[in-house]
């Protein structure tokens, strides 16, 4: 008995050592504890989410109706023929730009030279007979008395008629000359020859509507276009104050080809298209505009002062209208209702809606909610570039 004692001591203490630890575990470790854990920490706080956020500006905008336009020459000739014949020599190159006045075509002369020394011949012939007629009309009147009434009357008219006769003489020879002057084909107009139609050797007649070749006029050149007539007020009042200016881009609109002025409002308004057409001109020294050229075109109608502009990214699309979200003071996007009034190249007017100065998110509107709180971060001031820098 006394030696079990001893024994059964230590038991009772291992059994109670066992027994706390147990419990320090299940206090530590069991279904309570994370619950315990959780309610002395809170409810979880949500991420931010990120942004890309730009200031609502307040600056000049200009106003642009754009449309399509086609190029066309300033003066467009198509050069023909004024004499029948055969072509002799062509003096051009395709393509080439010819002055006015410049040689481009030779016709057979030889036809037209003979009419115009025949002509020349019958004037001489013709002076002739007027100076023997003359001398006779003088010797007749020397006669006085001697000579009848009758012979110095039909002298009188003889000299007369010679006289008109060189007159006549005179406008044969002129004909004849012009007639040989047009068988030189000469450039009527400053431009760039085309394709030529006819070929050396080949007889080209006056009455043919087959042209030689056509030039066209490339300094300045012309470009219609049409605009809405809604807009042919502002066009009207606009073009009171000068000459509107009107640039010209290729047709997807990433490249500016030139800049001209509005030179022309038609005279009437295409009932079934309610449209204007306008003529624009261009000076085109470098020769960006081609005639036939389809071009997109931009006609600044009035610049709007001091207006709110942002993004086009910072405009959203919704059922109810569009929305914009800023950024506030706390980091959490407030929506804003917005109307829109014009827009171009990558920027919008705002109406309503948005002040200068605000932060309006361009860019992870797709995980924002109002109220949702952001990380930041500034878009880049190139709409053509995606960067961003961190604040």
């Amino acid at each position: 008995m006394n030696k079990s004692r001893p024994i059964l001591w230590l038991l009772i203490i291992a059994a109670v050592a066992s027994a706390g630890y147990y419990y320090y575990g299940w206090e530590k470790f069991g279904p309570g504890a994370g619950k315990a854990q959780t309610a002395q920490k809170g409810p979880p706080r949500p991420s931010a989410v990120p942004v890309s956020v730009a200031p609502v500006q307040k600056t000049d905008f200009p106003v642009y109706l754009t449309g399509l336009g086609t190029v066309q020459g300033f003066n467009t000739v198509q050069v023909r023929t004024r004499v029948d014949g055969q072509i002799d020599k062509l003096e051009f190159r395709e393509g080439q730009i010819v002055k006015q006045g410049d040689l481009l075509v030779s016709i057979d002369p030889r036809p037209y030279q003979a009419t115009l020394d025949q002509a020349k011949a019958k004037k001489a012939q013709d002076e002739a007979s007027l100076a023997n007629a003359n001398l006779e009309l003088q010797r007749a009147t020397k006669l006085g008395e001697f000579a009848t009434a009758q012979r110095v009357d039909t002298q009188r008219s003889t000299v007369a008629q010679l006289t008109a006769q060189i007159a006549a003489d005179d406008a044969a020879i002129s004909n004849a000359q012009t007639q040989l002057d047009y068988t030189q084909i000469r450039a009527p107009i400053t431009g760039v020859a085309g394709l030529r139609q006819v070929d050396i050797g080949n007889i080209v007649n006056a009455s043919s509507q087959t042209a030689i070749v056509t030039i066209s006029q490339v300094e300045p050149i012309a470009v219609i276009f049409t605009a809405p007539e809604d807009q042919l007020p502002y066009i009207s009042e606009g073009q009171k104050a000068g000459a509107l200016k009107v640039i010209a881009f290729t047709t997807d609109g990433k490249k500016t080809l030139a800049e001209g002025k509005l030179a022309v409002i038609n005279n009437q308004v295409d009932t079934t298209s309610g449209t204007i057409r306008l003529k624009a001109v261009f000076d085109n020294k470098d020769h960006t505009l081609w005639p036939g050229q389809s071009v997109s075109t931009r006609l600044l109608v009035r610049t709007l002062k001091d207006a709110t502009v942002v993004s086009d990214d910072a405009v959203q699309h919704s059922t109810n209208g569009l929305y914009a979200y800023t950024v506030n003071q706390d980091n959490k996007a407030e929506l804003h209702k917005v109307k829109v009034s014009y827009g171009i190249d990558g920027r919008s007017v705002i109406e309503e809606g948005l002040s200068p100065g605000q932060q309006v998110i361009v860019g992870g509107q797709f995980k924002v909610q109002p109220g949702s709180l952001v990380s930041t971060a500034v878009a880049s001031s190139d709409p053509t570039q995606n960067k961003v820098q961190k604040q």
